[in-house]
């Protein structure tokens, strides 16, 4: 039986060579490009910091981004935690429910709004937290070795005012006319 053969669109598309970037789009240097960049070091301190933990108690990063943020005994819900930690709230919810299952956190019903659960830990996942914070502080303090006491202050400022900034551009309305679609290829 012969092989079956490819529609010309199937050939043409696998031997098309790339569209090159127009001559008036400014080209993007990935390596200088700072939210790539901050993202990049987030993501190389986040898992460093997390082989320090995920085999020992068994949790994920975002399992403990939720214990790091209630570990000061503060009672929230996923929506605050999701808010707070940078998570979207899907992300947070998948971590409450393996946190629920583990017997990590409890959810109690809020006092004036039945409807939004608040989320607390559990002594278990307080000792989890006791024993990670003093690896976690060791560990940002190994990182920021790279720096002087007085660059360790400027980035703290520079960090405050980015975030900020950030956030400003976060809150203001999409343009008008601003495709919110993906482009169909």
């Amino acid at each position: 039986m012969p092989p079956a053969r490819r529609s010309s669109t199937a050939s043409s598309k696998i031997s098309a060579k790339p569209a090159a970037a127009p001559a008036d789009i400014p080209a993007l240097h990935l390596t200088r490009f700072l939210p790539y960049r901050l993202s990049v070091l987030a993501n190389t301190v986040s898992h460093t910091l997390a082989k320090l933990y995920e085999k020992r108690f068994g949790i994920t990063i975002p399992e403990w981004r939720i214990i790091a943020v209630l570990g000061g005994g503060e009672t929230m819900s996923a929506g605050e935690i999701a808010q707070r930690t940078a998570m979207d709230k899907v992300q947070v919810s998948r971590a409450i429910s393996r946190m629920l299952d583990s017997s990590l956190i409890l959810r109690e019903s809020g006092d004036t709004d039945r409807r939004k659960a608040l989320l607390t830990l559990t002594p278990k996942a307080l000792a989890i937290y006791a024993e990670i914070v003093p690896m976690a502080l060791t560990y940002e303090e190994e990182v920021t070795d790279a720096l002087s006491i007085d660059e360790r202050a400027q980035l703290d400022t520079l960090l405050s005012k980015l975030q900020a900034r950030a956030d400003q551009l976060a809150a203001r309305p999409a343009p008008v006319g601003a495709q919110t679609e993906p482009v169909e290829e």
